[in-house]
């Protein structure tokens, strides 16, 4: 199994998750950060003053998935989320050695 986090566009959301489940993910666990990337921050003006934002609001889905799903939902989320612009995201796949379903007890690829 394996854990995809994907930090997108915060207005991509509902586009990557309706295409997720599309595709029969079935679970995914949102959360709303900040950061950034090879953007650095941003300049913004406020009352004439020009100020940068170092911190870009984003937003971070993760999934576990099998490992026959992987490419799939990789390939989904590049098509979803993609907007042709710096800041587009990361995609991150990470090893997952055990899930365990805590109300029923289920383990491994039956828990996800």
């Amino acid at each position: 199994m394996k854990k995809v986090e994907a930090i997108i566009k915060p207005f991509k959301l509902d586009e990557v998750k309706d295409a997720l489940v599309k595709v029969g993910i079935g679970g995914m666990t949102i959360t709303e950060v900040k950061g950034f990337g090879e953007q650095r921050g941003q300049l913004e003006v406020y009352r004439g003053q020009e100020y940068v934002v170092d911190f870009i609001p984003k937003v971070k889905i993760e999934v576990v998935v099998r490992e026959d799903q992987l490419e799939t939902v990789i390939q989904t989320i590049l098509e979803s989320a993609y907007t042709g612009k710096i800041g587009d995201g990361k995609i991150f796949v990470l090893p997952i050695e055990e899930v365990i379903r805590v109300r029923t007890r289920e383990r491994g690829e039956k828990a996800v």
